[in-house]
């Protein structure tokens, strides 16, 4: 038998191939410490490209979730713009072709975020390749996946399976189960349904909500109390969705993010696309969206699926499912209420007449607007208060110190009819103690969908005429206008009551009564007591 000579070919090349292997295995156990590290670490035991180009004004890309998910842990002083966050005017000033990266640093507080992205997006497999990373990389990091249906959470449990499979096996300390998996380093992967019981129990370092516009309120309720940080791992929660409804849970995280430091991370479509080559941008379909945006894109999807699916789709649903500029309006009462048209600064005018317009309640807010009339029939709201759990002289106080003008001076106060009902405990009512405290009100009562139609002509008349405009200084009834809604799964029609939410209808029902008092002065009720 002839010995194998130690320094043939042969032998060298599976030396080689060894040692690439060995190599291989120890770039794999290597944690990745800048962003760059990370994109090229992903593509190599993964193959995904995660698209790393922002090409819409404010927004993120896919990249600056993934590079914030998995680096919040090690406390970095991250760059501004190598986070992407939406709404940073850094972001929005970068280049189409790659991100620009300014020297400024900051440290976020917060280490939970939101991703707002579009369908089809790379929501899901990201969310997956962040509970990859944490669970290898993190010792002793327990990761709970809630999506908003028992098929969203499969879904991304599935992605996160077909990671491991990639060569990841054996840093697994036994079997890959369907409802979570466990790794050698104490990190655990867990997989819930939608049930408020299933996500109450024992705390976990990261919880990724999947599609959370469909969860339900009590659930999302329960989950906010569910993450710990340890000396290893900071406790956050992500929110991913698409934002379907603009009275969903997701637009009220979005709006509510600011306020709580927490970013957001939004891309959308033009973040995901594959580049365009070689397309004659004046015959394509998605000239007047695209703007040539393509041409710099560095994303995956096929620009002839996108074509066929706006194709597909209604105008209102593009826009919210793919462009990401607003949520569907296709349930919204006020649909044709457009911020940039009906919102802008609007001053007290002396020379004009000045009403308020009251909705009552203690543990659902009391509304009052400020309103005048121009002369071509314009309605300017110009303020607003709004406060629960207060009594009706707290409420009268503040009114009067609001009031731009002297109480003789405001030509009339309109009001819920239902405040002229005795309160069963006091004997007294709300219009009375309004009464008594110097603030006349009058009412009339009338039909919902009566004040509904009138606020509607306003918003835009049957020849395409505005008469609605109302100030930034009203937040909440620009809100409300966005969102109130009909109730889910039916349609408007004829009759249908919108529904009452609690939180959107109050500041509806005091425009509304001034709508009312306003085409029909005369049959107001104005009585003493």
């Amino acid at each position: 038998m002839t010995e194998m000579n130690p320094l043939s070919e042969e032998t060298m090349m599976n030396q080689d191939t060894l040692d690439t292997a060995r190599q291989r295995e120890a770039l794999r156990h290597t944690p990745p410490r800048t962003r760059e590290e990370l994109k090229a670490y992903v593509k190599t035991f993964l193959d995904v490209d995660v698209p790393d180009v922002r090409l819409c004004p404010g927004h993120s890309s896919p990249m600056d979730y993934l590079w914030n998910s998995f680096a919040i842990d090690n406390r970095l002083s991250i760059k501004d713009d190598s986070l992407g966050i939406a709404g940073s005017e850094t972001s929005s000033n970068s280049p189409p072709s790659s991100p620009n990266h300014p020297s400024s640093l900051i440290h976020h507080q917060c280490s939970d975020s939101i991703v707002w992205a579009n369908r089809a997006g790379g929501k899901t497999e990201l969310a997956a390749i962040a509970t990859l990373l944490d669970a290898f990389f993190k010792p002793h990091c327990h990761v709970r996946i809630l999506g908003g249906s028992g098929e969203q959470s499969s879904r991304l449990y599935e992605y996160l399976v077909g990671f491991l499979r990639r060569g990841f096996e054996e840093s697994l300390a036994g079997p890959v189960r369907k409802g979570g998996c466990r790794f050698a380093n104490g990190s655990s992967v867990e997989v819930l349904t939608q049930s408020a019981t299933s996500v109450r129990g024992t705390h976990v370092q990261k919880l990724r909500c999947d599609e959370v516009e469909l969860f339900d309120e009590d659930v999302f309720a329960a989950a906010k109390f569910t993450t710990l940080s340890t000396d290893v791992c900071v406790g956050s929660m992500e929110l991913i969705s698409t934002m379907h409804r603009p009275y969903g849970i997701m637009q009220r995280e979005v709006t509510a993010a600011k306020e709580q430091g927490v970013p957001v991370f939004k891309w959308c479509l033009w973040e995901t696309i594959e580049k365009c080559v070689g397309r004659d941008c004046s015959r394509c379909p998605l000239w007047g969206d695209c703007r040539g945006r393509a041409k710099h894109a560095a994303g995956y999807l096929r620009i002839d699926d996108c074509i066929t699916q706006m194709r597909r789709s209604s105008r209102s649903a593009w826009e919210s499912e793919m462009l990401c500029i607003r949520p569907s309006s296709e349930n919204i009462v006020f649909a044709e209420f457009d911020a940039s048209v009906h919102v802008r600064p609007v001053d007290y005018d002396p020379n004009l007449p000045l009403y308020r317009t009251l909705d009552f309640g203690f543990v659902n807010p009391f509304v009052c607007l400020w309103v005048q009339v121009d002369n071509e029939g314009t309605v300017h709201v110009i303020d607003e208060y709004i406060r629960s759990r207060a009594t009706i002289d707290v409420h009268a106080k503040e009114m009067k110190a609001r009031t731009p003008c002297d109480e003789e001076r405001v030509a009339a106060t309109y009001c819920d009819p239902a405040g002229a009902g005795a309160n069963d405990v006091t004997g007294t009512s709300a219009v009375r103690e309004l009464r008594s405290l110097g603030i006349p009100v009058k009412y009339r009562r009338s039909a919902i969908l009566e004040g509904i139609e009138l606020i509607r002509r306003a918003v835009r008349a049957g020849d395409g005429s505005t008469a609605l405009v109302i100030s930034p200084r009203c937040p909440r009834l620009i809100e409300a206008m966005e969102c109130y809604h009909y109730p889910d799964n039916v349609r408007a029609a004829s009759g249908e009551l919108p529904f009452k939410d609690g939180v959107h209808d109050h500041p509806i029902d005091a425009l509304r009564y001034f709508f009312i008092h306003r085409k029909r002065p005369t049959q107001s009720a104005s009585r003493r007591y």
